[in-house]
């Protein structure tokens, strides 16, 4: 099942796709699709609906982040080795985590602003992981029973706040708009194996990433089992697994970043595709 919400910020509406790739409306059985919806029943519900009875949204306009209400962004560093060795650090030898607020997110197709005097802002194609029940010290073995389904993320990173202003990771991954998140959320059932995922990313229609989430250095039940001991996972909460080869900063013979104008376009399979183009310093693009 691909869940999504759909509307302006403040009033976006919850939907389905159904099988033909059309957007039904869910409003007439649910207000949301909310962080709580998803350690319910939600989806035997959803599942006993007949998807043709439901009304077409012919118009959907805006995607919004498939579900309302997460709690945490939990982000992995370096989780594909090849990646790694373009940024010249070393494998890590367990999960490097650091978080993006949720201030960050956006929908998928959403502009994407820059920070002020940005130089340095950067592309990351990922898989998020999405938390469908209350995850602690969970073995790997029960760790994918946790997870409520998957979703495309861009990990957005401005390079200079991130690496070379002091302190840690956050404060350059964390800029608002630097968490487009869609555009759907598939559930757990439609994804017989989460580490068998091609996942790309286009810059101004040239591939920049092209990779699979079978060379992460540690898959998704790993990482839901790793993160479960260190914080408690909550249903809503995203976990972002990180990415391939590819990203601005690893280009050659010289780096290439974001610019207004650019725009990026990413997908997983079977997940979707979103669509962002870039805009110089312009907070109205970011409250509006």
């Amino acid at each position: 099942m691909k869940l999504l919400r759909h509307g302006a910020k403040g009033a976006e509406k919850p939907a389905l796709l159904d099988a033909q790739g059309r957007i039904r409306d869910l409003s007439g059985v649910l207000d949301d699709i909310t962080a709580e919806s998803l350690a319910g029943p939600l989806q035997q519900r959803l599942r006993g609906l007949d998807a043709d009875s439901l009304p077409v949204v012919t118009q959907p306009g805006r995607l919004a982040p498939p579900w309302s209400g997460m709690g945490k962004f939990i982000c992995i560093g370096l989780n594909y080795a090849d990646h790694a060795a373009e940024s010249g650090l070393p494998v890590p030898q367990e999960p490097v985590i650091f978080m993006k607020p949720t201030s960050a997110v956006i929908g998928c197709n959403d502009p994407v602003v820059l920070p002020r005097d940005s130089v340095k802002s950067d592309w990351e194609v990922e898989l998020g992981v999405v938390i469908g029940r209350r995850a602690r010290y969970v073995p790997v073995q029960q760790a994918l029973d946790h997870v409520a389904g998957y979703c495309v993320v861009n990990d957005l990173s401005e390079r200079e706040y991130q690496l070379e202003r002091g302190g840690t990771w956050d404060k350059g991954k964390g800029c608002d708009t630097f968490g487009p998140v869609g555009p759907w959320l598939v559930t757990a059932d439609e994804i017989a194996d989460p580490q068998s995922l091609d996942l790309w990313l286009d810059v101004n229609g040239q591939r920049k990433q092209n990779g699979n989430t079978r060379t992460m250095v540690f898959g998704v039940a790993e990482l839901v089992s790793y993160v479960s001991r260190f914080m408690t996972l909550h249903p809503g909460d995203l976990i972002s697994t990180g990415t391939p080869p590819g990203v601005g900063m690893g280009q050659k013979p010289q780096a290439v970043y974001l610019k207004p104008g650019d725009t990026m376009r990413l997908g997983i399979a079977g997940l979707g595709e979103q669509e962002q183009r870039v805009h110089a310093w312009n907070p109205e693009l970011i409250d509006g």
